[in-house]
């Protein structure tokens, strides 16, 4: 049987002229939910992202064997 968590991680634009801005400072989060999730016996199974207005969101989609 397996056990599936989801995390969501919302980012917000900011005034800048460097695009990727979102991207850039979102690495170290994302890199830590990945390593908190691994140490409990999850495995990254999918991604997602969607914007609403000025938020970026987006999914990590998580599962386990129980």
């Amino acid at each position: 049987m397996k056990e599936y968590k989801i995390e969501t991680l919302i980012y917000y634009s900011k005034l800048t002229l460097d695009v990727n801005h979102i991207a850039k400072s979102s690495k170290l989060e994302i890199q830590e939910k990945l390593d908190e999730y691994a140490k409990n016996g999850y495995r990254l199974v999918s991604t997602d992202a969607s914007n609403f207005g000025a938020a970026m969101y987006i999914y990590l989609y998580f599962e386990k064997e129980v």
